[in-house]
This record gives C-alpha cells, structure tokens and sequence, in this order.
C-alpha cells in the first residue's frame, strides 16, 4: 500500500500495488466517518451513467472500502501543467448539464439543503474565521445579527428547480479518465456529503473555486453553456444566478471558517493562502441587492480585512 496525500476529512487513501484492477483503499474510521453514504452516492452517480469510482469491497463497520483507482489525472493536477483549462470546464459543465437533466437524479433519499443548514455552515464565519482575525471573541449579538441577516436574505430567493448537489464539485475532486467518452471521462470523487438542493450550487462551486483563479471571461462562457444546455429561458438564468451568487456568498463564508478552523484543530495552515481570494471572491458580489442584508452586516462588523 502506497498513502496518497490526505484531504481535510478524517479519510485516508492507499493505492494498492499487485491488485488485479487498480484500485484504492479507503479508510474511513468510524465513528468520525460513515461509508454509507458515499456507497449510496456512488451507486446512484452509476445508475445515472457517471464515472463515480466503482467499488470492490467493503467493510462498514471497519470503515474500509475499497474502490476504482482512477489513476493521477486530477484536474487540479492536469491544469498546472497546461493542460487545455477550456475543454476541462467544458467537460465538468456538461457532466453537471448531464446529471441536471435526468428527472431520475433526485430520486435518492437524502437529507435536503434547506435553509438550517445553509444558516449552519454560513456560521463558520463568525464562529471560526472572525476569532482568528480579530485575535479575540466574537459576542453572540454579532452571530445573532449575522444569522438574522442571512435568514433575510434567503426568505427572498426566488424558486428554482431541485437537484443532487455534489456540494465539493471543483477541480480538486475532478478527474479526466482519457479511457472514456463524453460525460463519462469526467471522474467524480468527494461525494459523500451530497444533499437535494438548488441547482446553481455544483455549477457555482466549480466556478467560485477557493483555491485557484478562474479567468472571468471562461467563467461567463461556461455559465452561458449550462444556461444552453438546460434550455433556460431570461427569466429563469435570472433566478438562477440570484441563487448563483447567493450560494457563492454562503459557501465563501462557510469556506473561510473552514480553512481557519481546520488550522486551529490541525495545526496545518496550507489552507490560510487562499483566503485572500475567498475573501476578495466574496466581496465581488456584495453590491447586488440580493445580497444587501449581508453587505450590510459586513459594513457595521467591520469588515474581513485582515
């Protein structure tokens, strides 16, 4: 067995030599982690015609599992070495214009991404993140305020159809399989949290990455593909880009508690170099009035510069 570089879960890999197939180990210590779900996720993901990573044996309550290898070829990895930063986004857009399009993707049984847990996650901000920068407490009236802003902001949202949201679809946990065609080459990986929810998160997760710079014009112009593919007309691209740059707040400030609280809890501050792009990612869309509650919040707070 061979360790592959950990994430930021509990979940360790190993690429296993002389197998007849390759394939992975998964380790997944219970109680911190549960199999279940990813088993469930990817089973669906194959039902749909998508390259989740096929699974070889398992153990639950071990918390071992193992899986397809799908090999080095992680965008994240293809994409610092040159590879063509166009046709990979294509690829994950019509992966996702794929999965939106079949009625039979949300017939899962999973938890909704309702909006408890967009307010939980959202909290990470004051809870985790403006601590570290401010190197003291933050009082519960400044939570309050900040979670009552959110609940605003959300009960205006307009209705958009519901999806399977992968919820951590970007380049890290991508991958190109050169062995297949069309949607299929996409490799998915990091599921296992998926939930139903709103159709723009995937789409903003991918563009809205916290750990690299997407070229503004490639974001528009992928944007424009899934608006095609899923035929939508003004009316509807308008809703679904005020839930678009709603989510990308929510997952800009739940993304800057995370990186802080996984260097608190760790010890590993590999994550603190991408918050200024978080921060500068979040701020990019705090003049739309949809948002107003929260730039509000922002201004009397203080701000988020260290």
């Amino acid at each position: 067995m061979t360790a592959l570089s950990a994430d930021m879960s509990f979940r360790r890999y190993y690429r296993l030599s002389g197998a007849t197939r390759p394939a992975l180990l998964m380790d997944a210590p219970p109680p911190r982690e549960d199999l279940r779900p990813f088993i469930k996720v990817a089973g669906h993901l194959h039902a749909l015609g998508l390259s989740a990573p096929a699974l070889y044996d398992r153990d639950i309550e071990q918390g071992f599992l193992i899986l397809e290898d799908f090999g080095e070829d992680t965008y994240t990895r293809l994409l610092a070495a040159g590879g063509d930063e166009w046709a990979l986004y294509e690829l994950a857009i019509d992966t996702l214009c794929e999965l939106h399009r079949q009625p039979r993707a949300v017939d899962i049984d999973l938890p909704s991404y309702d909006v408890d847990t967009l307010l939980r996650e959202a909290l990470l901000l004051p809870e985790w993140y403006l601590p570290w920068l401010r190197k003291c407490a933050v009082d519960e009236d400044l939570c309050h305020s900040f979670r009552e802003a959110w609940r605003e902001l959300l009960s205006r949202l307009p209705k958009i159809p519901r999806q399977l949201v992968l919820r951590d679809f970007h380049v890290d946990n991508l991958m190109h399989l050169p062995g297949r065609t069309g949607v299929a080459a996409c490799g998915l990986l990091d599921f296992q949290d998926a939930l139903l929810g709103p159709a723009a998160y995937d789409v903003m997760s991918l563009l809205e990455d916290a750990r690299r710079d997407i070229p503004a014009a490639l974001a528009q112009q992928m944007l424009q593909r899934y608006r095609r593919a899923m035929a939508m007309n003004d009316h509807d691209f308008d809703d679904f880009m005020i839930w678009y740059r709603v989510l990308a707040a929510q997952r800009h400030c739940k993304v800057l508690g995370i990186f802080v609280r996984f260097q608190q809890r760790q010890g590993n501050a590999m994550h603190l170099k991408h918050l200024p792009r978080v921060r500068r990612l979040l701020y990019s869309h705090l003049h739309r009035e949809e948002l107003a509650p929260l730039a509000s919040w922002l201004e009397q707070a203080g701000g988020l510069q260290e």
